[in-house]
């Protein structure tokens, strides 16, 4: 099983694009932050994520994503090598996007750590996860993990695109 769960902050806002096909595609990076002290000494070491979400899900993400807005991602993870501008070797880590999570909205502050605007709590999931029927599902549907079913009014009820809550 190759999975990944990121929670970080967009680096930058995304890029949509098109495949030969004409299907979405929509890339961003996702920067984690990891702090400790090596001999009383504070240190703060980042790991950066190359991120690509595909179909529906790649409308939601250039949609509703911005540069430093919290999110959490789930993916399929894949290194790939490159030659730098240097001549050195370079090691990309990319994700292949199946669900994301927006944890803060544009624009929020997230200097307390928490999850921005949703009171603490993860709120929303957009994802492409079979189990889930998640808005970037081909299959449809809309995921309020808060709910008992895939609407804001309980099972079976579903929920218009147009009814997000931004």
């Amino acid at each position: 099983m190759n999975k990944i769960i990121i929670i970080g902050n967009l680096g930058r806002d995304p890029e949509m694009r098109y495949s030969t096909s004409g299907n979405p595609m929509t890339s961003f990076s996702v920067a984690t932050n990891r702090r400790y002290t090596v001999n009383g000494e504070q240190r703060e070491q980042t790991e950066w994520f190359n991120c690509t979400a595909y179909g529906r899900l790649a409308d939601t993400c250039n949609q509703y994503l911005g540069r430093g807005q919290q999110v959490y991602v789930e993916g399929r993870l894949s290194t790939r090598q490159y030659e730098r501008r240097d001549g050195g070797t370079g090691f990309s880590l990319d994700v292949f996007v199946t669900d994301v999570q927006f944890l803060g909205r544009r624009g929020d502050q997230m200097d307390d750590g928490g999850y921005g605007g949703y009171g603490g709590q993860p709120d929303r999931s957009y994802g492409d996860r079979g189990d889930s029927g998640g808005y970037g599902d081909q299959r449809g549907g809309y995921d309020d993990r808060r709910g008992a079913g895939s609407g804001a009014g309980g099972a079976g009820d579903p929920m218009d695109v147009d009814d997000l809550p931004f």
